[in-house]
């Protein structure tokens, strides 16, 4: 088993990168959810 985890990397996996596309994505739609915590629970809520 020790030999299992001692074999070095054949090729460092290429960097993966979001496009711009997805990071706007992402950004927009944290910036419209709104989560509200109440004492009967947290409810979370997406503004279009």
């Amino acid at each position: 088993m020790a030999k299992l985890y001692s074999k070095k990397k054949l090729a460092e996996a290429p960097k993966m990168l979001p496009k711009q596309e997805t990071i706007d994505f992402i950004l927009n739609y944290s910036k419209a959810l709104k989560v509200v915590k109440t004492s009967n629970g947290t409810y979370e809520n997406i503004a279009n």
